[in-house]
């Protein structure tokens, strides 16, 4: 059972993300509406029993996501990829099959603080993550695999570090990629 509370965007998000995972704490931000009161509410509830962000994977969600980072850096993350949250266009948490949501919550992330370098860009390059034909789409399998959302390399690069992802669990999650690539 998830004790912290769940940030997401709007009203139907919480409902999807109740439906999801049961009884659960989540409070919407109304969009990029998100309020100085709002702010300061999550501030206080994370001291109390943690904060998660699950905004939706395109940009607002993203500034938003940053917005509650810079104000309240011990959040943790949530990412959903921005195919499986896209419905007839609509790009949103609501979108999201309840399973989907489920396993999202599976990999529940923390920012941990000044990034760790474990990762270069010449990892990524080496790998095939960025500088190839296919690297985009090696990076949203791994995304996804890994719990760090969809992302450009730079961002993937940032992603891995700042979540301080592990080298057996890069290795594992790009194995399991390319094994699933294969069948």
């Amino acid at each position: 059972m998830i004790k912290e509370l769940i940030v997401v965007e709007g009203k139907n998000d919480a409902h999807a993300v109740r439906l999801a995972l049961g009884e659960v704490d989540v409070i919407w931000t109304d969009g990029y509406g998100l309020s100085k009161k709002k702010l300061d509410y999550i501030a206080e509830m994370a001291k109390r029993q943690g904060v998660i962000v699950f905004t939706d994977p395109d940009t607002v969600g993203e500034q938003i996501r940053n917005r509650i980072q810079a104000f309240v850096p011990q959040a943790k993350h949530v990412y959903l990829s921005r195919k499986l949250a896209t419905k007839q266009g609509d790009i949103g948490v609501e979108n999201a099959a309840l399973h989907e949501i489920r396993r999202a919550f599976a990999h529940i992330k923390q920012d941990q603080g000044l990034p760790n370098e474990e990762y270069t860009i010449e990892d990524l390059l080496l790998l095939g993550l960025v500088g190839s034909e296919r690297s985009n789409e090696y990076r949203l399998a791994l995304g996804r695999k890994l719990g760090i959302g969809d992302s450009n390399g730079k961002q993937f690069l940032h992603r891995l570090n700042r979540f301080g992802v592990s080298r057996e669990e890069f290795l594992r999650a790009i194995g399991e990629v390319q094994c699933g690539e294969r069948s």
